[in-house]
C-alpha cells in the first residue's frame, strides 16, 4: 500500500536549515546513505542512537510504501587518529596495541556492531560496503578531480584544492562557514606539510614504511583519504545524485563538507538533495567520554554489569528510552531517565494486552480515525517521534478507560487501533514485547501466588513486617500486588 501518496512528509534539510516537503528524485523509489562506523573499537552508545535514528527512518519510509535502497558503510580503512591528516592510522594503531593483523581489529569489531545492532532489533541496511572494497572506485575519483584542475600531488600524496575548488563552488555551505574566516583563524602550515594551505584535505597519503594498511596506486603506495570512500560509495551505489544523506551532527564539518566539495569537483552539481543530522548522546549532563569514565558501553547496560546504572535495562526499553527524544536533539542518559523509561515502556506493552481482551460495542467514543492521523503527522514532521509517543499513550489512557466500561468501542474501531499500535509500536519505533516461554511464565506464576499465599498467612498471624517485605521486595522486582475483595492478584 502506497501511503506516501496520502501523507505529506516534511524534513529538516541541514543544507537550506528549514524544513522542507521530502519529493525523491524517483517517485515511488529513495537512495539514502549513512557514515556507518569505523571499526576499531566496540560500538559507542552514541553511535546507536545516530544509527537509531536512520533505522527509525528507514522504517518509516518503508512503512510508507517507499522501495528504499538504504547504503550505510563500514570504515574498515581506518582513518588517523583524532582525523588529522597526519599521525597514527585508528585500526593500525589498535592492531599494534593489540599484536594483531589489521583486518583480525576489523573483523572482531565488526561482528561487535552487528551483533549490538541486532539486540537492538535494527533492520540491516540494503548494502553495507567496505572502504577497503572501493579502493579502485576511490583512485578513479582522485583521477577525475585531478584531470578537473581541483587537486594536486605532492611526493606520493594527493590533495583537494579547497581554494581553488571555492572559485567555482562554495565551500563551508553545509556548516555554515566561510572560507575566508576559516582561512583567518589557522596558522601557517609547518615547513614540512605538503598542503598548499591548511583548508586542503587528504584524497590520498603516501603510506610510510611503518604504514600496515597500503594499497598500491599512480601516485605510489598509501591510503585514501577519509571523506573520499563516502563519495565513492553513495555514488556507486545511489548515482551521482540522490535523495538522503545521514550521519552525527559531529560529521556535518569537516566530513560531509569535504563529501559535497568532492562529488562537486568531480560530477559538477550537488550530490545530496536532503542532508539529516542526528544529535548526540550526553550521560548524566555531561559528555560521554572513556577518558573521564563518564561512558557506557550497550552490552553493559544490557548485563547490568557497570558502576553507573542501578540494574540492568533491556535492549528495547533502551530504544524506547532513545525514541522518546527527537533526532535533531541532544538526549541525556540517566538512570532516572532509564527507570522512567521502562515504566513507560511497560505500560505500552501492557495495554496491548488489555486491548486483545476488550469487549465492544455498538458505538465508540474515541474518534480513531482522527487520532490514527495524528500520529501519522506526528511521523510526517520530520519524524517525530516524541509526539508519536505522546499519542501512543493518548490511545492507552483510553484503553484503560474502556476496559473499565466508562468508554465504549466497535469492533471496526478495535481492529484499525489494534492495526495502528502494532505497526507504530512495532514496525515504525522497532520495539520488540520479547517475553519467556508459556512454560516460564507458568512456573513465576506459581512462586509468586506461592508467595501471596504466605503474605496472606503473615497477616493473619498480625505478622505485619513479614506481609510488607513480601510485597516490597516483589515490588522492586517489578511485581505488583494488588489487594481487593476478591483476594490479592498481581502484575508485572
Amino acid at each position: 500500500m502506497q501511503l506516501y501518496l496520502n501523507q505529506k512528509l516534511k524534513i529538516y534539510n541541514s543544507l537550506s536549515g528549514k524544513k522542507e516537503i521530502f519529493k525523491p528524485l524517483n517517485e515511488g523509489h529513495i537512495g539514502m546513505y549513512v557514515c556507518g562506523p569505523t571499526v576499531y573499537s566496540n560500538v559507542h552508545l552514541g553511535n546507536c542512537r545516530t544509527f537509531m535514528s536512520f533505522d527509525m527512518i528507514f522504517r518509516y519510509l518503508k512503512h510508507l510504501g517507499y522501495k528504499v535502497r538504504y547504503v550505510r558503510n563500514i570504515t574498515d580503512a581506518g582513518h588517523l587518529v583524532d582525523d588529522a591528516e597526519d599521525g597514527e592510522d585508528k585500526i593500525a594503531k589498535k592492531a599494534r596495541l593489540e599484536q594483531l593483523e589489521p583486518m583480525e581489529v576489523v573483523q572482531r569489531y565488526t561482528i561487535d556492531f552487528h551483533n549490538i545492532l541486532e539486540q537492538f532489533n535494527f533492520l540491516p541496511p540494503s548494502i553495507e560496503p567496505t572502504a577497503t572494497g572501493h579502493i579502485i572506485e576511490q583512485i578513479e575519483i582522485i583521477k577525475d578531480i585531478l584531470e578537473k584542475g581541483f587537486a594536486y600531488e605532492v611526493n606520493g600524496s594527493v590533495y583537494f584544492d579547497v581554494s581553488k575548488f571555492n572559485d567555482s563552488y562554495e565551500y563551508g555551505k553545509l556548516s555554515g562557514r566561510k572560507l575566508e574566516d576559516m582561512i583567518a583563524n589557522t596558522r601557517e602550515l609547518a615547513a614540512q606539510d605538503d598542503k598548499k594551505s591548511p583548508q586542503d584535505f587528504a584524497l590520498w597519503k603516501k603510506a610510510e614504511p611503518q604504514h600496515i594498511m597500503r594499497w598500491p596506486s599512480p601516485w605510489g603506495d598509501g591510503f585514501p583519504g577519509w571523506h573520499l570512500e563516502c563519495t565513492a560509495m553513495s555514488t556507486k551505489y545511489l548515482g551521482e545524485t540522490f535523495d538522503i544523506h545521514g550521519g552525527g551532527m559531529d560529521l556535518k564539518f569537516p566530513h560531509h563538507e569535504c563529501e559535497i566539495a568532492q562529488a562537486e569537483a568531480c560530477y559538477g552539481h550537488s550530490p545530496v538533495r536532503y542532508w539529516m543530522h542526528a544529535n548526540m548522546l550526553t550521560m548524566n549532563g555531561k559528555k560521554m567520554a572513556k577518558s573521564t569514565g563518564n561512558n557506557i558501553l550497550p552490552g553493559e547496560i544490557f548485563t547490568g554489569e557497570n558502576d553507573i546504572l542501578s540494574k540492568a535495562f533491556s535492549p528495547s526499553v533502551v530504544r524506547f528510552f532513545m525514541m522518546q527524544a527527537h533526532y535533531t536533539s541532544i538526549l541525556d542518559l540517566s538512570n532516572d531517565a532509564l527507570l522512567a523509561s521502562e515504566k513507560g515502556f511497560s505500560r505500552l506493552m501492557d495495554s496491548l494486552s488489555v486491548l486483545e481482551g476488550l469487549e465492544t460495542g455498538s458505538s465508540s467514543d474515541f474518534d480513531v480515525e482522527a487520532w490514527r492521523q495524528q500520529c501519522y503527522d506526528a511521523m510526517n514532521d520530520d519524524f517525530n517521534t516524541p509526539i508519536l509517543i505522546a499519542n501512543l499513550f493518548e490511545a492507552v489512557k483510553h484503553i484503560n478507560l474502556i476496559k473499565e466500561g466508562k468508554e465504549n468501542i466497535t469492533s471496526a474501531d478495535k481492529d484499525i487501533l489494534t492495526q495502528t499500535l502494532n505497526g507504530f509500536i512495532f514496525d515504525i519505533l522497532g520495539l520488540e514485547q520479547k517475553g519467556g516461554t508459556s512454560e516460564d511464565a507458568g512456573k513465576l506464576s506459581g512462586v509468586v501466588e506461592l508467595l501471596i499465599k504466605l503474605r496472606k498467612e503473615a497477616r493473619e498471624n498480625k505478622d505485619f513486617a513479614t506481609s510488607d517485605k513480601i510485597r516490597d521486595q516483589l515490588a522492586e522486582l517489578g511485581i505488583q500486588l494488588k489487594d481487593g475483595k476478591e483476594g490479592t492478584t498481581f502484575s508485572i
